[in-house]
């Protein structure tokens, strides 16, 4: 299958790419970068332009079966009103573009367009599948365009998936390069007060999960793509511990947080405890459905 990947190039596109690859798929990844690096597959290719921009890569879109699109701009970092419009700008205008280009061939292609927990905003104790409603704060409100972006390719015949994944653990970035060498230094902990939930994933199984929807053309819109049993923050500490050999009782208090990283800082010291019913609805197996087991597989590998 011939696959056109945006943000194929980060953390999560990176490996999910290359996995692909191994499994037999061809990847086109679209990159702003003039001298792309050197692909990790001989199936991967990457093709030079801007997403967020109307341009001469729009036409290569319709000859893939799949569209996967990650792009976007991180969320993390000090949330001044530029900041703000660029985590929104860089997804909503990709996605429009995606649309566009899609449109202009036979429709054959579908639209794998990415979310995120944030969608369902700030939501306490509530047990979260893909029917829960948006949330109103920031993340909220950008999440639910992103996706009324994508949508639109939906009315023009076009077969929509929404992946609205956990946070992604694998070694070579993400939460874990951050949360491990603190661990490490005896300085790990719960941040706030520990409670609020943490909706994740392991990488492999996130990889697995775009294979199973390669395979079931029924399922369409959205998809809660993460393990199906989330943690509390302290819970993800004392686990992190108890794999690491370390402590886990060093608290990153939430005034020091909210000082530090101002707004974004909610994103969190609040959580949301996300289950994947579609998938496990449709019969999906997870190889890591506990943080324990997902923990202990990649801190081994990455030599703990």
């Amino acid at each position: 299958m011939k696959i056109f990947m945006t943000g194929g190039t980060g953390f999560v596109g990176s490996f999910l790419s290359k996995e692909l690859a191994q499994n037999g798929h061809d990847i086109t990844i679209l990159t702003r970068r003039e001298k792309p690096p050197e692909p990790a597959h001989p199936s991967i290719s990457y093709l030079t332009g801007d997403p967020t921009k109307e341009g001469g890569w729009m036409a290569r879109v319709p000859e893939h079966d799949w569209v996967i699109n990650l792009a976007g701009a991180s969320v993390f970092g000090y949330w001044t009103e530029k900041k703000k419009k660029e985590i929104y700008d860089s997804r909503i205008l990709t996605t429009r573009n995606l649309v566009r280009a899609i449109t202009q061939g036979d429709r054959h292609t579908v639209l794998c367009s990415t979310s995120a927990p944030g969608y369902y905003g700030s939501r306490g104790e509530e047990t979260l599948t893909e029917d829960s409603l948006p949330g109103d704060d920031f993340l909220g409100r950008v999440a639910k365009d992103w996706e009324d972006e994508a949508f639109k390719a939906q009315k023009e015949g076009i077969r929509v998936v929404i992946t609205r994944f956990g946070i992604v653990l694998g070694k070579g970035g993400g939460v874990l390069a951050q949360l491990v060498p603190l661990f490490k230094a005896y300085m790990g902990g719960p941040a706030g007060d520990g409670s609020q939930w943490f909706s994740w994933i392991h990488r492999l199984d996130q990889v697995r999960g775009y294979m199973f929807l390669f395979d079931h053309p029924e399922i369409s819109g959205p998809v809660n793509l993460c393990a199906p049993n989330p943690v509390r923050n302290w819970d993800l500490a004392k686990a992190l511990g108890r794999v690491l050999g370390r402590p886990s009782f060093l608290r990153a208090p939430a005034f020091m947080l909210r000082l530090a990283m101002g707004e974004m800082a909610e994103v969190i010291l609040t959580g949301q405890k996300m289950i994947p019913k579609k998938l496990l609805d449709a019969g999906f197996q997870f190889q890591f459905p506990t943080i324990d087991e997902a923990l202990a597989d990649l801190l081994r590998e990455s030599g703990g």
